[in-house]
């Protein structure tokens, strides 16, 4: 499931970049329209990065896979396969609030789809497991949600705002979560 998922986030990684297209002209001043498009990206790209990280982490914790794990992890992936289109038509149209909207309604749902995910893995391997233990209240998934959806609502009074917001999660979340690092070092360590 790892090893598929990771292969999944290099392929959405390289469609996004594949996005970009070069400018006709040797000058600087060529890139200038791109600089939405660059923008866009280089937020994506760290998101992608946080939630492979993330990812990473979570499948350490799982010991076995049922089918609702696997349903689970591609629900994950398919909100995140969206993210170069989004990516592509926030960066194309200057950041104007539908595709601002878009953009932050595909990060709601992959959020989402990742408090799934682990639900589920908590659901297989029980309630005393290594990642019931380590998320605990998930106080970080919770405000995440919250600030996606007023992301999203103030994307028609002011889309920079809704930027800031989406930076704001990513900067809250670009250190990888250490909650299931912690327990799992603590379990080799009383071993």
């Amino acid at each position: 499931m790892e090893a598929f998922s990771d292969g999944v986030l290099a392929i959405v990684i390289t469609i996004m970049v594949l996005e970009i297209k070069v400018p006709h002209g040797d000058q600087l001043t060529d890139l200038k329209p791109l600089i939405p498009v660059v923008l866009s990206y280089i937020l994506s790209f760290i998101y992608l990065g946080i939630y492979w990280n993330n990812h990473h982490h979570l499948m350490h914790t799982v010991k076995h896979v049922n089918g609702r794990l696997l349903w689970a992890n591609l629900h994950l992936l398919f909100w995140l396969s969206l993210v170069p289109f989004v990516t592509g038509w926030m960066g194309e149209n200057n950041f104007s609030p539908m595709p601002m909207a878009l953009y932050g309604f595909t990060l709601f749902m992959a959020a989402v789809a990742y408090f799934v995910l682990q639900y589920m893995i908590i659901i297989a391997h029980g309630k005393d497991s290594i990642l019931a233990k380590a998320i605990g209240k998930d106080i970080k998934g919770k405000i995440s949600v919250i600030l996606y959806i007023i992301a999203i609502a103030s994307c028609w009074i002011n889309q920079w705002v809704a930027g800031a917001i989406y930076i704001l999660v990513a900067f809250i979340w670009f250190v990888p979560d250490k909650r299931i690092e912690k327990m799992l070092i603590g379990q080799e360590n009383r071993k």
